[in-house]
């Protein structure tokens, strides 16, 4: 059976599909072209599928879709998407609607964990706990290759948890989240509070500046206590980063070194690595969570 997987980013909708294998035999992207409103996207995901059940002739096959945000289980609507036009949609009902059939939705990070688990660096490991250190800063559980949703879809959503009551109010309402330390725009955001400047998140982390040595270390001392936690509840048999920030090499060194630090054990033997997927994950972890 074939497995049709769609990724619907901010910037782009790309599809896959796998054979009966799980080897890629065709993939694509369109732009996302958000601007145009919701209507344009729900039609656009529409026609993505309808291609490529041409590419199949239409023969057996699952569908999965990764986004941002996920459908609310109390209203059956989209919620905490960062393309801002699906938050308060009901995608899933529309989009089944116009393909007449069945699909799953996803939370993108998700998706990374759902991909690093059957084909990347998780692979063979029983529990696999995927984190995203992007732009936002977000998470999935994966055990026995299956994904852990949870009653609230919020398995593995590490990113809005406190870590500190004190810390900077985050645009969810709470202060002192993960998010705030560890994300892309959690660092620049740091970084600005002290300087009243603006840079990208990896080049604070190579600067060499005292307020950005500041933020950097803020970031490992961060980084260190909010997957202790996580580890320290789970236990997974595997860690693997993605997002922009799981480029940034010292995390395997200075990160893994304090998280060692505040893991409830007398050692730290769990393996912090880096993704494989890069940056397909997405649409490789939209076709495995299909139905």
């Amino acid at each position: 059976m074939f497995k049709i997987g769609i990724d619907l980013g901010g910037t782009k909708i790309e599809t896959v599909i796998l054979n009966a294998e799980g080897i890629e035999i065709y993939r694509n992207r369109v732009l996302t072209l958000q601007e145009r409103g919701y209507g344009a996207i729900v039609n656009t995901l529409a026609e993505s599928y309808s291609n490529a059940l041409t590419i199949i002739n239409n023969k057996a096959h699952t569908f999965g879709i990764g986004t941002p945000g996920s459908i609310s289980g109390k209203t059956g609507l989209m919620k905490n998407s960062n393309t801002l036009c699906l938050n308060g949609k009901p995608l899933l009902k529309d989009l089944q609607k116009l393909i007449n059939r069945p699909v799953a939705i996803e939370n993108d990070a998700n998706c990374f964990a759902m991909a690093e688990a059957t084909v990347g660096a998780g692979k063979g490991y029983g529990v696999v706990f995927g984190v995203i250190m992007g732009t936002g800063c977000g998470g999935g559980i994966v055990i026995q290759n299956k994904m852990l949703r949870g009653l609230q879809s919020l398995g593995g959503e590490w990113g809005h948890t406190t870590i500190d009551p004190n810390g900077p109010k985050c645009y969810c309402g709470k202060n002192g989240c993960v998010e705030s330390y560890i994300s892309g725009s959690g660092i620049s955001d740091r970084f600005f509070e002290r300087t009243g400047k603006r840079l990208p998140a990896i080049h604070i982390l190579e600067s060499e500046l005292a307020e950005a040595i500041e933020v950097k270390e803020l970031f490992f001392e961060q980084f260190g206590r909010a997957l202790s936690n996580v580890i320290s509840i789970i236990d997974p048999d595997i860690v693997v980063l993605g997002g922009g920030l799981s480029n940034y090499l010292p995390l395997y060194t200075q990160g893994v070194e304090k998280v060692s630090r505040y893991i409830f054990s007398d050692e730290l033997i769990t393996p912090i690595v880096k993704n494989k997927t890069g940056d397909s994950a997405g649409v490789l972890g939209a076709a495995w969570i299909g139905i």
